[in-house]
């Protein structure tokens, strides 16, 4: 009697999980999307979109997001230290320093409003981030 039960739950314990992941599997591959045009708009889960390998970030990303995580946590007079500093210590980040003190001077808008982020410009990156609370104000 020990034996079946062992082996019917050696049994349960390879099949269940498959059975389960199967049916999750199923469950999702066709999901009506959200939207108020076109019913006929699916979501489908396909083994080609899954298995691609997500880009690699560059470096002015990881610095980008690193130092609007730094404007929101402190101020947007820190990250624009930092990215000072950055650009310095790395000159070939030089050419996406407009770019990145714009994303920061939008980001200062969102966070201060458009009068008190103007306090906060000072030439950094051909006073880009300026540039950017002005563009987004």
């Amino acid at each position: 009697m020990t034996h079946t039960a062992r082996r019917i739950g050696r049994t349960l314990a390879l099949v269940l999980p498959v059975v389960m992941v199967l049916s999750g599997t199923l469950a999702v591959t066709a999901v009506p999307w959200a939207s108020h045009n076109s019913d006929s708009q699916m979501l489908t889960a396909s083994a080609q979109t899954v298995s691609k390998r997500a880009k690699p970030r560059t470096s002015q990303d990881i610095l980008r997001d690193r130092l609007l995580l730094e404007l929101r946590e402190k101020d947007p007079a820190a990250a624009l230290t930092d990215l000072q500093r950055a650009v310095e210590g790395r000159p070939s980040l030089a050419r996406h320093c407009m770019s990145i003190a714009k994303a920061l001077g939008k980001a200062a808008v969102e966070q201060y409003g458009p009068t008190r982020a103007h306090r906060f410009s000072r030439p950094v990156c051909d006073t880009s981030f300026a540039s950017g609370v002005a563009q987004f104000s």
